[in-house]
């Protein structure tokens, strides 16, 4: 058979598969066709030397570039992040989805899906002088509007998005998680929810979320860490974890802190899913990009398979698009191209803590829908 696009000799690492080995990569019509050596094609590229994964995915962006202050824009950031498929994490709700489907989802190369946020009016109001949080006024929090949209943009929307806690809820508890899991039942979908300074508190939060749903921002700093300054894990973290509770990094501009991931990695409670929660605030750091923030992880002392699992099968599954996670057979047709750069490379966490890896990922070319993307 000869393929329209072959990446010779790379090592090909699919974590979904337990896969890490020298192959080729095959793809046909736009979508993984073999995993072997000695394959023809049409556009023959090599890879040798190269890490070659199923399409990474970030969990956790804001990429409503336009429609909301906090917004990137999706293409610019797939080319410095090696990211095929973007969540976009709530920034636009009922009232401008339309908007953010239409006029970015739709023209952008890379795949765009997204978590819908239970208020009205989206995320509206972030950046360094203005910053209003969203569920602060409960006019904006409307079941029937949020089911409704969500239904009609049921190809995009993996999920409801809420924020909670002083800086985006002002304080008013956890009744804005309670309506988004409500709309969330109704369509059979899990629940992201972002937990800032309290209240609600850390355990109200774990408390009422389901298996599957996303607790993102997992490794924050004190307040809300997930364990304590002595490295103890929470019991209300262990519990959540072990009921099927998905944790996810959400790095951000305030929601990482290396003490945090010490604890949580040296217990044996590694993040489900790694993501940078890249926006306006953020991408000129500490979160810069999904491969900083995979980056640190390796840092932490992560295992590469493990690390790229958590931007690959970890997120697929999360939202539920498994096909997006793995090269399987006839799954669709992305791959992230990338070099392990050795060196000395410095990180810095979001309270300025500063450490040097001795590695780091480096973009080398995306494959999208079968196709080579320059």
């Amino acid at each position: 058979m000869t393929h329209d696009l072959v990446l010779k000799r790379a090592r090909v690492i699919d974590p979904a598969q337990g896969i890490d080995r020298v192959s080729d990569v095959g793809f046909v019509g736009g979508r993984v066709a073999a995993l072997e050596t000695g394959l023809e094609g049409k556009d023959v590229r090599d890879a040798a030397g190269r890490i070659v994964c199923p399409g990474l995915i970030d969990l956790h962006t804001h990429v409503y570039w336009g429609g909301t202050s906090m917004g990137v824009d999706p293409d610019d950031y797939a080319r410095r992040a090696g990211t095929t498929t973007m969540v976009d994490a709530g920034s636009a709700g009922p009232g401008n989805f339309a908007g953010f489907r239409r006029h970015v989802i739709e023209p952008a190369v890379p795949r765009i899906l997204a978590y819908l946020n239970i208020s009205f009016a989206g995320i509206f109001a972030f950046g360094e002088r203005v910053m209003v949080g969203e569920c602060g006024d409960f006019r904006l929090l409307n079941c029937e509007d949020c089911l409704e949209v969500a239904r009609e943009h049921r190809d995009l929307v993996v999920g409801i998005k809420v924020r909670v806690g002083m800086n985006t809820s002002e304080g008013r508890g956890a009744a804005p998680l309670d309506l988004a899991i409500e709309v969330a039942q109704e369509l059979d979908l899990p629940v992201m929810c972002h937990l800032d300074y309290p209240p609600p508190t850390r355990r109200e939060v774990l408390e009422r979320l389901r298996p599957g749903d996303v607790l993102t921002h997992c490794f924050r700093p004190f307040p809300g860490a997930p364990a304590r300054g002595d490295g103890r894990v929470h019991p209300e973290v262990i519990e959540a974890r072990e009921r099927g509770v998905l944790f996810d990094v959400g790095h951000g501009k305030g929601s990482f802190g290396f003490p945090s991931a010490d604890a949580m990695l040296a217990a044996g409670y590694p993040p489900h899913c790694i993501s940078s929660d890249v926006h306006q605030l953020s991408i000129d750091g500490p979160a810069y990009d999904q491969l900083v923030t995979l980056s640190k992880f390796l840092l932490l002392g992560m295992p590469l398979s493990d690390v790229i699992a958590a931007s690959t099968s970890g997120p697929a599954n999360a939202i539920r698009r498994p096909e997006l996670g793995s090269f399987g057979p006839d799954n669709v047709g992305d791959a992230t191209v990338l070099v392990l750069e050795e060196g000395e490379f410095p990180y810095e966490d979001v309270k300025g803590e500063i450490r040097t890896g001795g590695q780091r990922l480096k973009l080398e070319g995306l494959v999208i829908g079968g196709r080579w993307w320059a």
